[in-house]
Protein backbone atom coordinates (compact mmCIF):
# COMPACT_ATOMS: atom_id res chain seq x y z
CA UNK A 1 0.00 0.00 0.00
CA UNK A 2 1.33 3.45 -0.91
CA UNK A 3 -0.13 6.88 -0.17
CA UNK A 4 0.61 10.20 -1.88
CA UNK A 5 -1.29 13.38 -2.73
CA UNK A 6 -1.95 12.19 -6.28
CA UNK A 7 -2.58 8.93 -8.13
CA UNK A 8 0.61 9.33 -10.18
CA UNK A 9 2.82 9.86 -7.12
CA UNK A 10 1.25 6.96 -5.23
CA UNK A 11 1.62 4.63 -8.21
CA UNK A 12 5.27 5.60 -8.63
CA UNK A 13 5.96 5.02 -4.93
CA UNK A 14 4.34 1.59 -5.04
CA UNK A 15 6.10 0.65 -8.29
CA UNK A 16 9.45 1.67 -6.84
CA UNK A 17 8.89 -0.36 -3.67
CA UNK A 18 7.92 -3.43 -5.69
CA UNK A 19 10.85 -3.05 -8.08
CA UNK A 20 13.32 -2.83 -5.18
CA UNK A 21 11.86 -5.80 -3.30
CA UNK A 22 13.93 -8.98 -3.25
CA UNK A 23 11.73 -12.03 -3.82
CA UNK A 24 13.68 -15.21 -4.47
CA UNK A 25 12.67 -18.80 -5.11
CA UNK A 26 8.97 -18.37 -5.86
CA UNK A 27 7.40 -17.20 -9.11
CA UNK A 28 5.42 -13.97 -8.71
CA UNK A 29 3.70 -11.40 -10.92
CA UNK A 30 5.82 -8.58 -9.46
CA UNK A 31 7.16 -7.49 -12.88
CA UNK A 32 3.63 -7.32 -14.29
CA UNK A 33 2.43 -5.18 -11.37
CA UNK A 34 5.37 -2.78 -11.72
CA UNK A 35 4.81 -2.35 -15.46
CA UNK A 36 1.08 -1.75 -14.91
CA UNK A 37 1.77 0.85 -12.21
CA UNK A 38 4.19 2.68 -14.52
CA UNK A 39 2.04 2.51 -17.64
CA UNK A 40 0.75 5.90 -18.87
CA UNK A 41 -2.77 4.54 -19.32
CA UNK A 42 -2.88 3.34 -15.71
CA UNK A 43 -1.44 6.60 -14.44
CA UNK A 44 -4.13 8.44 -16.39
CA UNK A 45 -6.89 6.33 -14.86
CA UNK A 46 -7.82 4.58 -18.12
CA UNK A 47 -8.24 1.15 -16.55
CA UNK A 48 -10.98 -1.41 -16.94
CA UNK A 49 -11.27 -5.18 -17.36
CA UNK A 50 -9.78 -4.93 -20.87
CA UNK A 51 -6.59 -3.15 -19.77
CA UNK A 52 -4.31 -6.21 -20.02
CA UNK A 53 -5.74 -7.21 -23.41
CA UNK A 54 -5.08 -3.74 -24.82
CA UNK A 55 -1.59 -3.47 -23.36
CA UNK A 56 0.18 -6.85 -23.69
CA UNK A 57 3.54 -5.07 -23.34
CA UNK A 58 3.08 -5.03 -19.56
CA UNK A 59 3.74 -8.79 -19.51
CA UNK A 60 7.40 -8.24 -20.51
CA UNK A 61 9.96 -8.80 -17.73
CA UNK A 62 11.43 -5.72 -16.11
CA UNK A 63 14.96 -6.78 -17.01
CA UNK A 64 15.57 -7.95 -20.57
CA UNK A 65 18.52 -10.00 -21.83
CA UNK A 66 19.63 -7.09 -24.00
CA UNK A 67 20.02 -4.29 -21.44
CA UNK A 68 20.52 -4.53 -17.69
CA UNK A 69 20.20 -8.30 -18.04
CA UNK A 70 23.64 -8.48 -19.65
CA UNK A 71 25.19 -6.64 -16.73
CA UNK A 72 23.32 -8.89 -14.29
CA UNK A 73 24.90 -11.89 -16.02
CA UNK A 74 28.33 -10.27 -15.68
CA UNK A 75 27.66 -9.52 -12.01
CA UNK A 76 26.73 -13.15 -11.35
CA UNK A 77 29.93 -14.35 -13.02
CA UNK A 78 32.10 -11.89 -11.08
CA UNK A 79 30.44 -12.82 -7.78
CA UNK A 80 31.03 -16.49 -8.52
CA UNK A 81 34.68 -15.75 -9.34
CA UNK A 82 35.03 -13.85 -6.05
CA UNK A 83 33.65 -16.86 -4.17
CA UNK A 84 36.17 -19.19 -5.80
CA UNK A 85 39.02 -16.72 -5.28
CA UNK A 86 38.43 -16.96 -1.54
CA UNK A 87 39.51 -20.61 -1.71
CA UNK A 88 42.18 -20.70 -4.41
CA UNK A 89 43.50 -18.50 -7.24
CA UNK A 90 41.41 -18.50 -10.41
CA UNK A 91 41.75 -17.38 -13.98
CA UNK A 92 45.49 -17.89 -14.46
CA UNK A 93 46.39 -17.73 -18.14
CA UNK A 94 49.75 -17.95 -19.88
CA UNK A 95 47.94 -16.37 -22.85
CA UNK A 96 46.09 -13.45 -21.21
CA UNK A 97 43.92 -12.73 -24.26
CA UNK A 98 41.75 -15.76 -23.45
CA UNK A 99 38.65 -15.09 -21.36
CA UNK A 100 37.18 -17.04 -18.51
CA UNK A 101 33.81 -18.42 -19.56
CA UNK A 102 30.74 -19.46 -17.56
CA UNK A 103 27.36 -20.57 -18.88
CA UNK A 104 23.96 -19.75 -17.38
CA UNK A 105 20.37 -20.66 -18.09
CA UNK A 106 18.65 -17.29 -18.00
CA UNK A 107 15.16 -15.84 -18.50
CA UNK A 108 15.63 -15.78 -22.28
CA UNK A 109 17.50 -19.07 -22.60
CA UNK A 110 21.11 -20.17 -22.18
CA UNK A 111 23.83 -17.51 -22.26
CA UNK A 112 27.61 -17.57 -22.08
CA UNK A 113 29.47 -14.91 -20.10
CA UNK A 114 33.12 -14.20 -20.87
CA UNK A 115 35.35 -11.92 -18.82
CA UNK A 116 39.06 -11.19 -18.65
CA UNK A 117 41.24 -9.33 -16.15
CA UNK A 118 44.52 -7.61 -16.89
CA UNK A 119 47.68 -8.14 -14.86
CA UNK A 120 46.58 -5.47 -12.41
CA UNK A 121 43.23 -7.11 -11.71
CA UNK A 122 41.11 -4.65 -13.70
CA UNK A 123 38.39 -5.88 -16.05
CA UNK A 124 39.99 -5.91 -19.50
CA UNK A 125 37.03 -7.21 -21.49
CA UNK A 126 33.66 -8.92 -21.20
CA UNK A 127 30.89 -10.34 -23.34
CA UNK A 128 27.49 -11.98 -23.07
CA UNK A 129 26.53 -14.41 -25.79
CA UNK A 130 23.33 -16.27 -26.60
CA UNK A 131 24.00 -20.01 -26.70
CA UNK A 132 22.02 -22.48 -28.83
CA UNK A 133 20.07 -24.78 -26.51
CA UNK A 134 21.78 -27.87 -27.91
CA UNK A 135 25.22 -26.37 -27.15
CA UNK A 136 24.43 -24.94 -23.71
CA UNK A 137 27.37 -25.35 -21.37
CA UNK A 138 29.88 -25.89 -24.19
CA UNK A 139 32.56 -23.16 -23.92
CA UNK A 140 32.87 -21.05 -27.06
CA UNK A 141 29.49 -22.12 -28.44
CA UNK A 142 27.86 -18.73 -27.89
CA UNK A 143 26.87 -16.11 -30.42
CA UNK A 144 27.94 -12.57 -29.53
CA UNK A 145 25.15 -10.02 -29.12
CA UNK A 146 27.48 -7.47 -30.72
CA UNK A 147 30.28 -5.25 -29.45
CA UNK A 148 28.01 -2.21 -29.57
CA UNK A 149 25.87 -3.87 -26.89
CA UNK A 150 28.82 -4.15 -24.48
CA UNK A 151 29.61 -0.72 -22.99
CA UNK A 152 32.94 -0.11 -21.24
CA UNK A 153 32.69 -1.43 -17.69
CA UNK A 154 34.99 -0.97 -14.70
CA UNK A 155 34.67 -3.15 -11.61
CA UNK A 156 34.30 -0.99 -8.51
CA UNK A 157 33.71 -3.92 -6.17
CA UNK A 158 33.30 -7.67 -6.70
CA UNK A 159 32.40 -9.75 -3.65
CA UNK A 160 30.51 -13.05 -3.33
CA UNK A 161 27.24 -11.25 -2.52
CA UNK A 162 27.79 -7.73 -3.88
CA UNK A 163 29.07 -6.38 -7.19
CA UNK A 164 29.40 -2.72 -8.17
CA UNK A 165 30.10 -1.73 -11.77
CA UNK A 166 30.97 1.61 -13.35
CA UNK A 167 29.21 1.76 -16.73
CA UNK A 168 30.15 4.85 -18.72
CA UNK A 169 30.58 6.80 -15.50
CA UNK A 170 27.35 5.55 -13.89
CA UNK A 171 27.67 3.25 -10.89
CA UNK A 172 25.33 0.26 -10.76
CA UNK A 173 25.05 -1.96 -7.69
CA UNK A 174 24.02 -5.62 -7.83
CA UNK A 175 23.12 -7.87 -4.90
CA UNK A 176 23.88 -11.52 -5.66
CA UNK A 177 22.30 -14.29 -3.60
CA UNK A 178 23.44 -17.77 -4.57
CA UNK A 179 21.63 -20.99 -3.63
CA UNK A 180 23.34 -24.05 -5.07
CA UNK A 181 23.78 -23.41 -8.79
CA UNK A 182 21.16 -20.63 -8.87
CA UNK A 183 22.15 -16.96 -8.62
CA UNK A 184 19.49 -14.36 -7.82
CA UNK A 185 20.82 -11.00 -9.06
CA UNK A 186 18.95 -7.91 -7.85
CA UNK A 187 19.58 -4.50 -9.39
CA UNK A 188 17.65 -1.21 -9.39
CA UNK A 189 15.91 -2.49 -12.55
CA UNK A 190 14.71 -5.77 -11.03
CA UNK A 191 15.62 -9.42 -10.51
CA UNK A 192 17.37 -11.80 -12.89
CA UNK A 193 17.51 -15.50 -11.99
CA UNK A 194 20.43 -17.43 -13.49
CA UNK A 195 21.23 -21.13 -13.17
CA UNK A 196 24.90 -21.95 -13.73
CA UNK A 197 25.40 -24.68 -16.30
CA UNK A 198 28.01 -27.42 -15.80
CA UNK A 199 31.30 -26.64 -17.47
CA UNK A 200 31.57 -30.18 -18.80
CA UNK A 201 27.97 -31.35 -19.36
CA UNK A 202 27.34 -35.06 -19.56
CA UNK A 203 26.22 -36.26 -22.98
CA UNK A 204 22.49 -36.90 -23.22
CA UNK A 205 21.71 -39.85 -25.51
CA UNK A 206 19.11 -39.21 -28.16
CA UNK A 207 16.06 -41.50 -27.92
CA UNK A 208 15.98 -44.22 -30.55
CA UNK A 209 13.57 -43.93 -33.45
CA UNK A 210 10.16 -45.24 -32.45
CA UNK A 211 10.64 -44.46 -28.76
CA UNK A 212 7.49 -43.82 -26.75
CA UNK A 213 8.08 -41.41 -23.88
CA UNK A 214 5.92 -41.04 -20.78
CA UNK A 215 3.90 -37.81 -21.13
CA UNK A 216 3.52 -37.58 -17.36
CA UNK A 217 4.58 -39.35 -14.19
CA UNK A 218 2.48 -42.18 -12.84
CA UNK A 219 2.13 -45.95 -12.54
CA UNK A 220 1.78 -48.43 -15.38
CA UNK A 221 -1.73 -49.83 -15.06
CA UNK A 222 -1.98 -52.26 -17.97
CA UNK A 223 0.47 -53.72 -20.49
CA UNK A 224 -1.16 -55.30 -23.54
CA UNK A 225 1.92 -56.24 -25.59
CA UNK A 226 5.14 -58.22 -25.21
CA UNK A 227 8.56 -57.75 -26.82
CA UNK A 228 8.62 -59.07 -30.36
CA UNK A 229 4.89 -58.62 -30.90
CA UNK A 230 3.73 -56.96 -34.12
CA UNK A 231 1.46 -53.96 -33.69
CA UNK A 232 -0.46 -51.67 -36.01
CA UNK A 233 -0.69 -47.90 -35.85
CA UNK A 234 -3.26 -46.95 -33.23
CA UNK A 235 -3.04 -50.18 -31.22
CA UNK A 236 -3.26 -49.72 -27.46
CA UNK A 237 0.09 -50.70 -25.96
CA UNK A 238 -0.27 -49.82 -22.28
CA UNK A 239 -1.90 -47.39 -19.89
CA UNK A 240 -0.58 -44.97 -17.30
CA UNK A 241 -2.49 -44.17 -14.12
CA UNK A 242 -2.03 -40.71 -12.66
CA UNK A 243 -4.29 -38.56 -10.48
CA UNK A 244 -6.98 -41.30 -10.58
CA UNK A 245 -7.09 -41.04 -14.39
CA UNK A 246 -6.01 -43.60 -16.97
CA UNK A 247 -3.92 -42.35 -19.90
CA UNK A 248 -3.66 -44.67 -22.92
CA UNK A 249 -0.44 -45.02 -24.90
CA UNK A 250 -0.96 -46.00 -28.54
CA UNK A 251 1.42 -47.21 -31.23
CA UNK A 252 2.21 -44.26 -33.52
CA UNK A 253 3.15 -46.52 -36.44
CA UNK A 254 3.01 -50.17 -37.42
CA UNK A 255 6.01 -52.26 -36.42
CA UNK A 256 7.45 -54.62 -33.83
CA UNK A 257 7.79 -54.02 -30.09
CA UNK A 258 11.57 -53.92 -29.84
CA UNK A 259 11.84 -52.80 -26.21
CA UNK A 260 9.42 -52.83 -23.30
CA UNK A 261 11.27 -51.76 -20.14
CA UNK A 262 8.14 -51.35 -18.00
CA UNK A 263 5.64 -53.75 -16.45
CA UNK A 264 2.37 -53.49 -14.54
CA UNK A 265 2.97 -51.44 -11.42
CA UNK A 266 6.11 -49.69 -12.68
CA UNK A 267 6.44 -46.11 -11.45
CA UNK A 268 7.69 -43.81 -14.21
CA UNK A 269 8.63 -40.14 -14.36
CA UNK A 270 7.79 -37.72 -17.13
CA UNK A 271 10.10 -38.42 -20.06
CA UNK A 272 10.80 -42.05 -19.10
CA UNK A 273 11.03 -44.62 -21.89
CA UNK A 274 7.91 -46.80 -22.10
CA UNK A 275 8.51 -48.79 -25.27
CA UNK A 276 10.30 -48.77 -28.61
CA UNK A 277 8.46 -49.67 -31.82
CA UNK A 278 10.86 -50.74 -34.58
CA UNK A 279 9.86 -50.88 -38.25
CA UNK A 280 8.98 -54.34 -39.41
Amino acid sequence: IAWAPSRVEAARLLAGALARSRIHGVVTNRDLLVRVLRHPAFLGGATDIGFLDRHPEVFAPLVSAMDTGKLSCLAAALASAATRAGRFPTGWRNVPALSQVVGYEGPSGPVEVGYRFDRYGALAGWSVRATPSDRAGVPGAGRDYGTEDHPPVAVVCAEPERVSLDVNGVRLDFAVHRVGDVSYVDSPEGLVTLTELPRFPLPVPEPADGSLIAPLSGAVGRVLVVPGQRVSAGDLLLTLESMTLEHPVYAPDSGVVAELPVHVGSQVDTGALLAVIAPG
